[in-house]
């Protein structure tokens, strides 16, 4: 939140926050292709069954030979890349935007190859249950970052493109860091890694099978994010930045509690699945829906009702961010709100699958929801206004991500015997209704308190007080419905932090 906040004060909605973030989103492809998504997503399980099987010394070997086959084909790709954005920067008649966009590419895409052994690092940590080095890792992405905003930038001065181009080797240092920071960890466990072509394994070729139709489909994916970015580059310089920021809202709880429960999910439901446990998976399961529904319910709406006032409060400093940009974000981030509770499903459906070593359904799905989405992206693009596309494109990704939700919940059911969805759904109505009292109360909060506290304070301090006050509040009124429509998840909850 903080390099976010650093961002938006230098760059705003500009041309040259819009390059930046389209071209950190092209080695953020890969990353969510080979790293976080197929490559662990068919590793962990395979991993898990070796050292259940054969002991850690096999497991180990399996790890040398799949990071020396990882790394070789990412060297390849990070090249390629390389020379193709060289190349780009040639082209006869581009556009300044797309120009600076190719020269930041140029210099990011080698991240491509430290950020996929980073998360591949992360995934053999998650598959011995730790979990603690491999979550902070990623923070140094962020705290590289920062530190070069705030301490090369006043040196370099305030030339804006020379600054996004100090962000690009940050990047690129970053990955390097987040390998190093988890070496250490991985030799605790006891990795002897070494350097190992002999790649004509039947543990690798099971992992290469399956996340071939993994890859497939997080290809396709991954690939209408890139379109998304580009088409928003295309609506306008200000469009791929005003949804970043609206999008970084959406992440901000999805991020620190659905994504975190995925990466404890996905080796739990290993486990379950190569024990034959299938009662446990599918209590698991249930509570993971519910309680996921008792935090993004509300806050989804809250993000809805008080996306403005947020965006304000948090990213106009008197820089580069300014109310247009928060007009234009806020208009995406309220499209964008209802998808936290869809998006959150994901994170237990699909390594639900993953665990259960079948790439093809979710793949399968991830097809007509990517085709749903670029359809719904074209129509928006072609009917709405010029300042509420990016708008359209944003609840295009909601609707679509919202059919492709529905039908692999449905195929999870049929495949665990059934899920309860009658009690999941009773907790979604109880929840909804206790959210919408909530988002009510927050608003009206806002709305009464925010002109007062601008005739007492400072403007910044204002709306900082309203805000907190207005989340405090109707927090506890939130709290207080679901302890009254005695919502189990509470006490669950309470019980699980207690525990730990």
């Amino acid at each position: 939140m903080v390099r976010d906040i650093i961002i938006a004060y230098h760059f705003g909605t500009s041309v040259l926050a819009s390059a930046f973030f389209v071209a950190f989103t092209i080695p953020n492809l890969f990353r969510r292709l080979f790293g976080e998504g197929a490559l662990s997503a068919a590793f962990i399980p395979v991993l898990i069954e070796t050292r259940s099987q054969e002991g850690d010394k096999a497991a180990w070997e399996m790890v040398s030979k799949v990071i020396t086959l990882a790394a070789a084909v990412l060297s390849v790709i990070a090249f390629i890349g390389v020379l193709l954005f060289s190349i780009g920067l040639h082209i006869p008649g581009i556009s300044e935007k797309w120009l600076i966009t190719f020269s930041l590419s140029r210099i990011m895409f080698p991240y491509v190859l430290f950020i996929c052994l980073a998360a591949l690092s992360m995934a053999i940590l998650n598959s011995y249950k730790h979990f603690s080095t491999s979550a902070f890792a990623p923070c140094l992405l962020n705290l590289i970052l920062i530190g070069a905003m705030l301490i090369i930038f006043p040196i370099i001065g305030t030339n804006p493109s020379l600054q996004t181009h100090v962000l690009a080797w940050a990047v690129l240092l970053a990955g390097i860091a987040q390998v190093a920071f988890q070496l250490p960890a991985l030799k605790r466990f006891g990795c002897s890694f070494r350097f190992s072509s002999h790649w004509n394994d039947p543990r690798i070729r099971q992992m290469l099978l399956l996340m071939g139709p993994a890859a497939l489909g997080m290809a396709v994916t991954q690939f209408n994010v890139l379109i998304d970015r580009m088409l928003a580059l295309w609506i306008g310089g200000w469009a791929p930045a005003a949804l970043f920021y609206s999008e970084r809202m959406i992440y901000f709880p999805l991020g620190i509690i659905a994504t975190a429960l995925a990466t404890v999910l996905l080796p739990t439901f290993s486990t379950y699945a190569t024990e034959k446990k299938s009662a446990a998976m599918r209590e698991t399961i249930t509570h993971s829906l519910r309680h996921l529904i008792y935090i993004m319910v509300p806050a989804a709406l809250g993000l809805l009702v008080l996306a403005p006032i947020i965006l304000k409060t948090l990213f106009e400093w008197g820089g580069s961010f300014n109310a247009e940009s928060t007009l234009l974000s806020a208009r995406a981030l309220r499209f964008y709100a209802p998808g936290l509770i869809v998006f959150s499903a994901a994170k237990v459906f699909v390594p639900a699958f993953y665990a259960l070593q079948d790439m093809r359904t979710p793949v399968r799905i991830g097809i007509y929801t990517v085709g749903l989405n670029l359809v719904l992206n074209i129509i928006f693009i072609l009917t709405l206004p010029t300042y509420w596309k990016h708008a359209g494109m944003a609840f295009s990704t909601v609707l679509a991500e919202a059919a492709g939700m529905i039908a692999l919940g449905s195929i999870l059911s049929s495949r665990m015997q059934s899920l309860p969805w009658i009690e999941i759904f009773k907790s979604f109505n109880r929840c909804l209704l206790a959210a919408l009292v909530m988002s009510i109360s927050a608003w009206a909060i806002v709305w009464i308190t925010l002109p007062i506290f601008e005739n007492l304070m400072p403007a910044k301090i204002a709306q900082i007080s309203s805000l907190t006050l207005s989340v405090s509040i109707s927090g506890l009124i939130y709290f207080a419905l679901t302890y009254l429509l005695r919502a189990p998840e509470l006490r669950e909850i309470k019980t699980a932090i207690c525990q730990k």
